[in-house]
């Protein structure tokens, strides 16, 4: 008695402490409290905008619950504790607790070296904007393809000293793909960045200035300059700095760096380390708690649900043929099927041979034989549609089946006499290969809600249904 006593007092201790605290305990199962933020976290998550089959709050408790048993029966089976799964979920989890090792600092020091080496490499010629209309040359060209490249530059030179336009005469006999219909322009270049025979020609130029042809190992160019500049202060460029190192996960790279650092200072492994920062960083925010937690028990939820509902109802062929044959009438087609195959061969003998190779099989066991008798090697005997066929499937069921007349056929190339072997199915399938995907559908179906009511039974699960109420939906 005095034990039921102080339990009844520590019940409503614990209900009063539910009220008073900013995130109260909205259910328990088999014991473990859940906080109504891990709720709310999953109901605005699976409710958003743009859902079809959008829950209340209320219908959502029961969908919640049985989520939560299920990833306590994958504790208690000790799921956690696999080397795949720990392995899977610190892959997921350390994506969003790495980051954390590196400062904005450590990252605005990055850009300034980058900026810093691209400043010393560039050195005082700076950067040039130049355009070309080049003439490509094999560097194994023959004399006589040499000499013809030289005319056409050369004619191309005097054009220009006699007034063309530079841009149009680039566009349009041009061989550089790329700059040619930008009129010969190319992007903003710096030292050592091209061909040197180009790099020494353009850089010699003045704004404004065309060179005479100039050959390098692509072929002959003439170069314009179109502009010239020093690179800009770092603050001007600063932003395209740090968009460039977050493109080359510049970031993600400190980090390694980083963890790899501090775990070494403080002798301890990354894991440990990780282990650390992700319970620190849980603590102090809601959002990224909700967040691994959702790794941590989806990925439980997978395997266990694939131990009893997905992979044990695909593999069970005794249960499946069982639930066939219960559920027969489910299945029942709106018009007759052929099971069956159209097959093309070239030769009149292999018509019969054909159908005398499968004859008595099981229809799953067609296909296999038919690729080791006739196809076994380099040489394609026959070609072979198989399966379970309604009208409009295939043109040639539909007129050597169901006699279509209007049904129009491509014949096979290389393979011109038609055959089918097979049979009508007027009542629908008739065993649960005929429809297995559905089958199997409905079967882990069956799985599901057999093991949730028997998950309901060995859990106790209590919602607070005056917390529920309180749920904020957004």
């Amino acid at each position: 008695m005095k034990k039921t006593i102080v339990a009844m007092t520590m019940l409503l201790c614990g209900s009063m402490a539910f009220a008073q605290t900013d995130d109260p305990v909205i259910m328990t199962i088999a014991g473990h409290p859940v906080q109504r933020s891990e709720f709310e976290y999953s109901y605005n998550k699976n409710n958003s905008e743009g859902v079809i089959d959008k829950k209340t709050v209320e219908e959502y408790v029961d969908l919640f619950v049985n989520y939560k048993l299920k990833v306590q029966a994958a504790l208690d089976a000790k799921l956690d504790t696999m080397i795949s799964y720990q392995k899977e979920f610190r892959t997921y989890r350390d994506q969003q607790i790495t980051p954390s090792f590196v400062t904005d600092e450590a990252i605005e020091k990055e850009a300034r070296q980058v900026y810093q080496n691209t400043k010393e490499s560039i050195g005082p010629r700076g950067l040039i904007m130049p355009a070309h209309i080049l003439i490509l040359l094999n560097q194994k060209a023959t004399d006589e393809e040499q000499k013809a490249a030289k005319v056409r530059i050369d004619s191309v030179y005097q054009a220009l000293k006699q007034g063309a336009d530079f841009e149009a005469l680039a566009k349009k006999v041009s061989q550089d793909p790329g700059s040619a219909s930008k009129g010969g322009v190319l992007p903003w270049i710096g030292p050592n960045q091209t061909l040197k025979e180009f790099e020494d020609a353009a850089y010699a130029l003045k704004v404004g200035e065309l060179s005479q042809p100039v050959l390098s190992p692509a072929g002959w160019h003439i170069i314009l300059m179109k502009d010239r500049k020093q690179l800009e202060p770092y603050d001007s460029l600063r932003s395209d700095i740090l968009k460039f190192l977050e493109a080359r996960n510049v970031r993600d790279r400190l980090a390694e760096q980083a963890v790899d650092s501090i775990a070494k200072q403080r002798n301890i492994t990354r894991d440990e380390l990780l282990d650390e920062r992700s319970a620190e960083l849980q603590a102090k925010d809601v959002e990224l708690d909700n967040l691994v937690r959702e790794y941590h028990d989806g990925l439980l939820l997978y395997e266990i649900s694939n131990r009893e509902v997905w992979e044990k109802a695909a593999k069970d062929e005794a249960g499946l043929a069982n639930y066939f044959s219960k559920n027969k009438k489910k299945y029942k087609w709106d018009q007759p099927r052929y099971k069956g195959m159209v097959y093309h061969v070239k030769e009149k003998d292999d018509v019969k041979a054909v159908k005398n190779s499968v004859k008595g099989l099981e229809f799953a066991q067609w296909a296999d034989k038919l690729r080791k008798t006739f196809n076994n090697d380099s040489i394609i005997r026959i070609r072979v549609e198989k399966g379970i066929f309604k009208k409009g499937d295939n043109a040639f069921i539909d007129k050597m089946v169901f006699n279509k007349k209007d049904a129009k056929v491509t014949p096979v190339k290389d393979y011109p006499i038609d055959a089918v072997y097979g049979k009508i199915l007027k009542k629908g399938p008739e065993e649960y290969e005929d429809v297995k995907g559905l089958v199997t559908a409905d079967y882990q179906e069956e799985l599901e809600k057999g093991w949730v009511a028997t998950l309901r039974r060995k859990y106790q699960v209590k919602v607070y249904d005056e917390v529920v109420k309180t749920v904020n939906k957004h």
